[in-house]
């Protein structure tokens, strides 16, 4: 069964690169990023990888922890992991889970169903500190995840948990927001007090609230 917004991420104890984890104590506090990749050795997801290591300090500063997973086992990880420390010139500083039993494949949905029974799809799960799955992205094997698009929702979803906003098509930070529909127009000024705009009663904007 697929798992939905809002589901509570399914927890798991797995080999790494970096050891043995418990899924939900190692996220403990923090935001997670999980994401599948189809195998090990594939050009795509050798830039993907090398690029979740090159945004380490961006993830650090959202509080965020990458974890990668596939159904090849750890040694094939381990070499990996050097051609993407080599030809992106990073440092891979994030796990890699060897799912070769599948089971965090399985847990998660991942197996491809018109691929076969060991191919998994290239999706993104963005979890949050109550371990509720808050994102999902599905990738075709041809096309690189957007890792901007993914700091960007992170970016939405942790200013939106903590105030009465939602952000606008193709919002950045640092950009204005929307109110929410449940706050009056009158009450605006005493949360919002940077000032807003009333485009249509349904419609209001206010600078982000949580930068100076």
């Amino acid at each position: 069964m697929a798992i939905r917004l809002g589901d509570t991420a399914p927890n798991f104890t797995a080999q790494t690169s970096q050891g043995e984890i418990n899924f939900h104590e190692w996220l403990g506090e923090s935001w997670g990023l999980l994401f599948s990749h189809p195998a090990d050795f594939t050009p795509v997801c050798t830039t993907e990888l090398g690029k979740t290591a090159a945004l380490n300090g961006e993830f650090q500063k959202r509080g965020v922890k990458p974890i990668a997973v596939s159904v090849d086992p750890m040694n094939s990880h381990k070499e990996w992991i050097g051609d993407i420390n080599e030809t992106q010139n990073v440092e891979v500083n994030f796990p890699l889970i060897a799912d070769d039993n599948r089971t965090v494949a399985e847990l998660y949905d991942m197996i491809h169903p018109n691929a076969s029974t060991k191919t998994t799809v290239r999706t993104v799960f963005i979890i949050d500190p109550n371990k509720k799955v808050r994102l999902t992205l599905t990738y075709p094997p041809a096309t690189g995840r957007n890792f901007v698009e993914i700091l960007r929702v992170i970016d939405s979803l942790q200013l939106t948990d903590n105030y009465s906003v939602a952000t606008p098509a193709d919002w950045k930070h640092g950009e204005d927001v929307i109110v929410s529909p449940s706050i009056a127009t009158e009450d605006i000024p005493a949360k919002f007090p940077k000032g807003h705009k009333v485009i249509k009663p349904y419609l209001r904007t206010t600078p982000q609230p949580n930068i100076d």
